[in-house]
């Protein structure tokens, strides 16, 4: 780790941290010498039972033999023929490799890696191939820097980043990262930990030649295909045949977005890896199951997003296996779906996936397997985990400026910034509304009145307004139009954030504009995070001080700061539209973070004012903007 903020850690040491290849040519050479009993081995890890993923077969009283963080010789216990350090009985466990996440976004947990590594490992998980297109789009140009400076300081938690594909999400949307194929390469050729490339999400910019995103996206496509990385697919809403043959053909490897048993199965025989999410995972599974599936190596289990307060609640890799579990997958097969599966995916396995030698050593200890019950986790060749305990420091790591003053808005916000004028002389205007997940082609009209010359909100029928800040520009430019059934009614009233996927402006919905620019300049003065203010207060705030999106904080202060933010919630009428979306729910409109999606699926969307898209206001699919009254 740098000694002050100004130095930039070397990404190529140390040796046994990150995988370089010529530090990995003497690694090897030097387990293999181990491995023969030429050379000393650090130390041995026996156990009851050992699952050896590549065959899905178990195997009694092993030994795992280590030699610095990685995993030599694996056998019966007593045959290794050389010498070790220390010996570790277990015999009353059994060992199945570390966890791994196919597609995950750490940021999603809003800790830092090292925190966020120190919640998950006593979960099972080990290594995260980290789907890196929010903290892309805060700061590209640091983005392989952020994800390997946890590691370079310590932690045992190896992430091996993607570099996203939507830097940015559309052609309508700038600031904080742009990346094309020159920043893939290079992404590529510095280290051995970069996997491929994240979900491509822009499917009309990748089919379509006249989409300006057209040219960036498939140079990104051709410098992963050239150093044989993986192309991470992103196919939300996409059900057509015709679609799906497209998405493959253009060579997206994957998909995390399938909601049902059909989609799964159309999009696994054109060849696509599925990764399932766990609110899809129960009634995919039991289908698959009652349809014969026999073959599951092209199967991983997912997370994709998950906060920190939930991960205390439920878990994070083995809520995954264990769900597969409850739905009928055996054990065996659901432990490699997040382990040998993954990795061959991601063509990781000469480092994870198994417990095999070459491997880091990061292994699982169940006391029972049924219920995937575990007592211990090793990570890096020794125990991380008692239980649910994590039993290692967390690194403590100063992070720079370059990622902790991410929310560049160089004044004061005031109501005017949020007013929508209306035309001289008229005492209504027709109006253009979105909903939460509005995924219809048109956009919705209504008859809005008009006071002092500003379009109002109507409560009455649940009109609220919803605006995306400009976050990066320091000009704090700003996109606002009426929104439909989210929101609040209590007066003067308001709730911002700085994580809006995917560009991560800041979002702010209200009942007043005073409001709105109330918690916007709150989230501008701590650098990001959530802001909630109640009758012209003040009430709550939410402090993700590193891109705006994490706090280098433990989770349990981060839960406790999220729960006072919902008690403050739960004071305010909140708008609700039963209708509109089976993904939500009334109470605390927590998921609009969600809500400026541009690429799911493809539809009319409000950005950050931009030359492509003056108002914010955009069809992503074809570039058609509209006014927002008239």
């Amino acid at each position: 780790m740098p000694k002050s903020k100004d130095e930039v850690p070397d990404l190529t040491a140390p040796a046994d941290l990150l995988i370089d290849a010529a530090n990995e040519i003497a690694i090897r050479q030097k387990l293999a010498l181990v491995a023969l009993g030429k050379l000393p081995a650090d130390r041995a890890l026996r156990v009851g039972r050992l699952l050896d993923v590549n065959g899905r077969n178990w195997h009694d009283d092993q030994e795992i033999v280590i030699s610095g963080r990685r995993i030599a010789w694996v056998g019966p216990a007593g045959a290794y023929p050389g010498e070790v350090g220390e010996r570790f009985d277990a015999r009353h466990l059994s060992a199945v490799p570390g966890f791994g996440e196919v597609h995950k976004h750490i940021e999603s947990s809003h800790l830092t890696p090292e925190h966020e590594a120190a919640l998950v490992l006593p979960y099972g998980n080990t290594w995260t191939c980290e789907a890196s297109h929010e903290f892309s789009n805060v700061n590209g140009p640091k983005n392989l820097e952020f994800w390997l400076t946890a590691r370079l300081a310590g932690s045992p938690m190896k992430i091996f980043p993607l570099p996203g594909s939507a830097v940015p999400p559309t052609a309508y949307e700038w600031g904080g990262g742009h990346f094309g194929y020159d920043e893939q390469q290079s992404f590529l050729k510095q280290q051995l930990m970069v996997a491929g490339l994240d979900e491509v999400m822009d499917w009309p910019a990748v089919w379509n030649p006249e989409n300006p995103s057209y040219e960036r996206l498939w140079g990104m496509i051709r410098a992963t295909f050239e150093q044989r990385g993986v192309v991470e697919g992103h196919a939300a809403g996409m059900r057509a045949i015709n679609d799906i043959n497209a998405f493959a053909a253009a060579g997206m490897a994957s998909d995390h977005e399938a909601w049902t048993l059909e989609e799964v199965q159309d999009k696994l025989r054109r060849g696509l890896f599925m990764e399932i999410r766990p609110h899809s995972l129960p009634d995919i599974v039991k289908g698959l199951l009652a349809a014969g599936q026999q073959d599951w190596s092209q199967f991983a289990l997912c997370t994709d997003d998950r906060s920190c307060s939930d991960t205390l609640k439920m878990g994070a890799t083995d809520h995954n296996v264990r769900l597969a579990i409850e739905s009928g997958l055996a054990p065996e097969i659901a432990i490699q779906l997040v382990t040998i599966n993954p990795a061959r995916h991601m063509r990781l396995t000469p480092w994870v996936g198994s417990i095999a030698p070459g491997r880091f050593a990061d292994i699982v200890l169940l006391d029972d397997i049924a219920t995937l019950s575990i007592a211990q986790v090793w990570a890096d060749g020794e125990q991380v985990s008692e239980g649910k305990r994590y039993i290692k420091p967390v690194p403590s790591i100063d992070w720079p400026d370059w990622a902790t003053h991410t929310v560049n808005i160089g004044r004061e916000l005031t109501a005017d910034d949020f007013a929508i004028a209306a035309a001289p002389g008229r005492d209504s205007m027709q109006a253009a509304l979105l909903r939460p997940f509005h995924w219809d082609d048109d956009f919705i009209t209504m008859e809005l009145p008009v006071r002092d010359g500003l379009v109002q909100r109507d409560a009455s029928r649940n009109v609220t307004k919803f605006a995306v800040v400009d976050r990066f520009s320091g000009e704090g430019k700003t996109a606002k139009m009426f929104w439909l059934g989210t929101g609040p009614k209590t007066e003067d009233t308001a709730l911002a954030c700085s994580m809006g996927h995917d560009k991560h402006n800041i979002w702010v919905v209200g009942s007043s504009d005073a409001a709105m620019a109330k918690a916007v300049n709150a989230l501008r003065q701590s650098q990001g995070g959530w802001a909630l203010v109640r009758g012209g207060e003040l009430v709550a705030t939410v402090g993700y001080e590193v891109g705006g999106l994490m706090t280098c904080r433990p989770p349990e202060a981060l839960d406790a700061e999220m729960a006072e933010l919902y008690r403050q919630g739960e004071t305010i009428e909140w708008m609700y539209e039963p209708t509109f979306s089976p993904r939500w729910w009334p109470g605390f409109p927590e998921r609009l973070a969600f809500a400026t999606l541009t690429c799911a699926p493809w539809r009319w969307v409000l950005v950050a004012p931009s030359p492509l898209a003056p108002e914010g206001f955009v069809n992503v699919a074809t570039g058609e903007t509209h006014s927002i009254v008239w």
